[in-house]
This record gives C-alpha cells, structure tokens and sequence, in this order.
C-alpha cells in the first residue's frame, strides 16, 4: 500500500532514528573500562549519513582517549571533528525515549572537561563536568540510563586525584543516594563504581568505622562483576 502524499515513507533513515544510536553504545562501553588504544584504533563508519551519531560518539570517544592519555592536541582535533559531526544528527534520532542530540550535549561538556583537565586547567575542568551532570540529571527518565556512565563518577575520581577529598566524597554520597538531594531517578544505588570511588574517600582520611562497611558492600557487588573495579573511573591517572 502506498504511504498517503502528506506521510514520509518508512524508509532506512526513519529505522536509523529509532535503531542506529544503539550502535554507538558501544564507545560507553570502552570509555567505562579505560580501553584507550582500541577506542583509537577504530575505524569511522563508511555510511556517515546514516550512522551520523556513531560517527560524532566515535570522535567523542577518540577525544576522551588521546586526552586520558595526556595527548592534548590530538584530542582537540577529535573535539573540533565531535563538534562538526553532531551538528549533522537530527533530532528525531533517539536511544528509546532519549534524544541523541542530548546525549551530544553531554558529550559535549565531557570532553571538554577531560580536554582542560589534561591541559591543567582544573576549575574550567570541573566546572565543564559539573555541567554534564546538570545536563545529565535532566534528562528524561530511563531504563538502562540514558547516558550509560555516570558523570559524577569521572568528576569524584578527578577530583581524588587532585587531593580534593572532602569534594570527591561528596559528589559519590550524591551519585549513590546517600547525600539525600537527588530523586531516585538520578542516583545509583550500590553501583559498584561510586562505591570504589567512595571507599577510596573514607580511605583517604582514615575513617574505619564506615569504610568496613562500604567495603563489604564493594567486595559483594564486586562478586557479581565480570571483572575487576579497582577505580571509579578510569580517566584518572589514565594509562593503557
């Protein structure tokens, strides 16, 4: 049956909008497990027109890699080519209920922290996460997340790194739920990941009591993991 005149036909781009953002997925994956040189290494897609969110996550991810990896020029570059290929995605492609052109947004403010955190510019950097977070708290809600690492994560993990404990701590007790100002729509209770981040806090100031406990609740959700969580995020002290 022919599609009425004032109807779009059903065609490969409108099966791109709902399916081919899945495919950038993946780059979450391998950015969540610190795999530098393979984000490097792959290749864009042929189609760039059809896999336009995959190509402006490949960039993305390149980005986040060179700049993990203290290489600030190369990262740039994929900045600028990140930049270029998100303009390209329509708003009508999406992940479930989630626009991509949202999640490019937070891809936006990350890597732009990951850039200035690499060039030493600590304040812009986290200002530039704390944004990606806002942005990532606003989006709509679902399941699996919308945006699949946590940003909080990179920025207490950072933050450690540059001594700023009491902040760091902070910012794990919020991604988790324990800081009681988030709705339960944006936290991640016993999420593995914050758990490291914020037993590494409690480790840092020597505090035992609540240590023990967080620990055992580590090493629990640890026992279900495919491999090991030694760190909240792997963008700190980055090495392939």
């Amino acid at each position: 049956m022919e599609p009425d005149g004032d109807v779009a036909p059903f065609g490969k781009m409108t099966m791109a909008d709902f399916f081919e953002g899945y495919v950038s997925i993946r780059q979450h994956v391998l950015i969540r497990f610190g795999k530098w040189q393979e984000i490097i290494d792959q290749d864009l897609p042929a189609d760039s027109d059809l896999y336009c969110n995959t190509v402006a996550m490949l960039h993305y991810a390149k980005g986040v890699a060179h700049a993990a990896l203290g290489n600030v020029p190369a990262a740039e570059a994929e900045q600028a080519l990140f930049r270029k290929a998100a303009q390209r995605v329509p708003k009508s492609r999406q992940i479930h209920n989630v626009p991509c052109v949202q999640l490019l947004a937070i891809a936006e403010q990350m890597l732009a922290g990951e850039i200035a955190y690499r060039r030493g510019e600590h304040e812009a950097a986290f200002a530039r996460l704390r944004g990606a977070i806002a942005l990532e708290d606003g989006l709509p809600y679902d399941e699996p997340w919308g945006w699949m690492q946590p940003i909080r994560h990179a920025l207490g993990a950072l933050l450690l790194e540059q001594g700023r404990a009491a902040e760091a701590e902070a910012v794990y007790r919020e991604d988790l739920g324990l800081g009681g100002a988030l709705p339960r729509a944006q936290i991640h209770p016993d999420n593995v990941w914050a758990m490291r981040g914020l037993l590494d806090c409690l480790d840092r100031r020597s505090e035992t009591a609540e240590a023990a406990l967080i620990r055992q609740r580590v090493t629990l959700a640890a026992a279900r993991a495919d491999l090991p969580v030694l760190v909240s995020c792997f963008c700190a002290g980055a090495t392939e």
